[in-house]
């Protein structure tokens, strides 16, 4: 595992966010591989609620600067860089002030799902991938970890297909417990289909609820890990008969030499 790069594209991740399934595993794995000697990056929303002078974040400018369409919309892009005490591991944050000034991740006090989620989730995804192609660092793996990360699959394999650099990427979608009631957005398949990205290859987002979309992401990655005990029947289901290789669950305890194989011999 020594030259390999790895990039890590979560919704979560501690010690920025509160402790859950999603953050902690999105550290763990990162830490766990790192320590192997392995290249690694770390990227994830800047949301309004993490402290940017405790947690020490500061913007890249040379990075920061271009716009991304988001359903013909101009939307800035702002990256920030931080470091997790300790561990020498770097985390960049996608930023805009739009999608993520707001004091909280994905509901607002009254625990309603945000009205653009949809829209967050799309700028997320290119907004990594277009920072990493500015970065010009090449990751052998993209691991996929949380919902509101789970269209880079979707955006690598279609919007991002004919990018050399990511000839030899594979992805992987780590597959958590049900994290929000309800759908999305019902026009989040028109926002992703203005991408030139095909009806068929979406079809499940006609109904954006958690499942659906978790699905989609499993589609588009090159294997899958069921990274949760409390992942319902039909998701597990549809990871085993996918076709897709695939990790099933194994506890924190022992899941640094399943990763490390998983990593090497699956993908």
């Amino acid at each position: 595992m020594d030259d390999k790069r790895i990039l890590y594209v979560s919704s979560e991740v501690v010690p920025y966010l509160a402790e859950n399934e999603v953050s902690l595993m999105s550290y763990d794995v990162p830490k766990m591989v790192n320590d192997q000697g392995c290249q690694i990056r770390i990227f994830m929303p800047r949301y309004g609620n993490i402290n940017e002078r405790r947690h020490q974040l500061h913007e890249v400018i040379r990075l920061s600067g271009m716009n991304l369409v988001i359903n013909d919309l101009d939307m800035p892009l702002i990256i920030k860089v931080a470091s997790i005490p300790r561990e020498r591991i770097q985390v960049y944050f996608i930023d805009n002030d739009d999608y993520f000034k707001r004091k909280a991740t994905f509901t607002d006090e009254e625990g309603v799902l945000y009205a653009d989620n949809d829209e967050r989730a799309i700028f997320f995804a290119k907004g990594v991938v277009e920072t990493v192609k500015k970065l010009n660092w090449v990751p052998d793996i993209i691991h996929v970890h949380g919902w509101l990360a789970s269209m880079l699959p979707v955006y690598m394999k279609h919007y991002y297909k004919d990018e050399a650099l990511f000839a030899d990427t594979k992805i992987v979608t780590s597959v958590y417990g049900q994290s929000f009631d309800g759908t999305l957005d019902a026009a989040m398949i028109k926002k992703v289909m203005f991408d030139d990205i095909p009806a068929d290859a979406v079809r499940l987002l006609e109904v954006p609820d958690y499942e659906n979309i978790i699905k989609t992401a499993v589609m588009h990655s090159d294997g899958a890990i069921i990274a949760s005990e409390q992942v319902s029947p039909s998701l597990t289901k549809f990871i085993e008969s996918s076709g897709k290789p695939f990790l099933p669950f194994v506890p924190k305890e022992t899941f640094a030499e399943a990763y490390t194989n998983f990593y090497r011999n699956s993908l």
